[in-house]
């Protein structure tokens, strides 16, 4: 009987600690420290393990190494996940140097296998920053996102830059309702380290896509490109 009650007591003196910590504010959750090792160990070890506990009803695709399903993932991974994940030759953006815990290198090998990277893709991590592309993309579109980030980290800078702007003759028909806009994270990509020298997508010099009647046209400050939301 004493045993149950000191258990009580201590569950009791647990609570009301945690409450107290909670509400005290002693706690800070600035963004520009790091975490201890300690708690870097304990927020990874659950996210892995939370991952691999879901997974097991994930079917891989049999296509998922085709060429065709990586190029398409290689161009919506260019739009939505550069900002963060970075890409050969791009070693920092301006949206990663502010995420805290910083973001994979998915340039890098030696991350998650095929069916966890689609989970995490498609679900999320809560308070990572990784958000759950599941909301507002299908998983075949996801899929193909996984497909790409297997062959990532094999990718030199002139292969990558070839998945994503193809020769015109391997692009996929414009009627076939596939190749369309993901996204776009261009403003968080200022501040990047390339040691390249080139845009952030991978290009040198100018970007592809300006009309080249306005490109001698005086440009207008827009104090919010850089990403900023001041």
């Amino acid at each position: 009987m004493r045993i149950l009650y000191s258990i009580v007591i201590a569950g009791v003196v647990l609570a009301v600690s945690g409450f107290a910590f909670i509400h005290s504010g002693i706690y800070n959750v600035t963004a520009m420290e790091e975490h201890s090792p300690l708690g870097k160990w304990a927020l990874h070890t659950t996210m892995k393990n939370s991952v691999e506990a879901r997974v097991s009803e994930v079917e891989v695709p049999s296509n998922l190494a085709s060429e065709e399903m990586i190029r398409q993932g290689a161009r919506a991974y260019d739009q939505l996940c550069v900002a963060c994940h970075l890409k050969p030759g791009l070693e920092d953006t301006l949206l990663r140097q502010g995420l805290n815990p910083t973001p994979p290198s998915l340039a890098e090998a030696g991350h998650f296998g095929p069916a966890e990277q689609f989970w995490v893709i498609k679900n999320g991590i809560k308070m990572t920053g990784m958000p759950a592309w599941g909301v507002t993309h299908d998983d075949e579109d996801l899929w193909e996102i996984t497909a790409f980030i297997q062959r990532l980290p094999s990718l030199s800078v002139a292969e990558y830059t070839r998945l994503i702007q193809p020769e015109p003759g391997m692009q996929a028909k414009a009627d076939d309702g596939h190749d369309h806009d993901h996204g776009n994270m261009d403003g968080m990509m200022a501040g990047g380290a390339s040691s390249h020298g080139e845009s952030p997508h991978g290009e040198p010099g100018h970007h592809s896509d300006e009309d080249p009647k306005t490109a001698s046209e005086p440009k207008v400050d827009d104090h919010y490109s850089d990403g900023h939301t001041h």
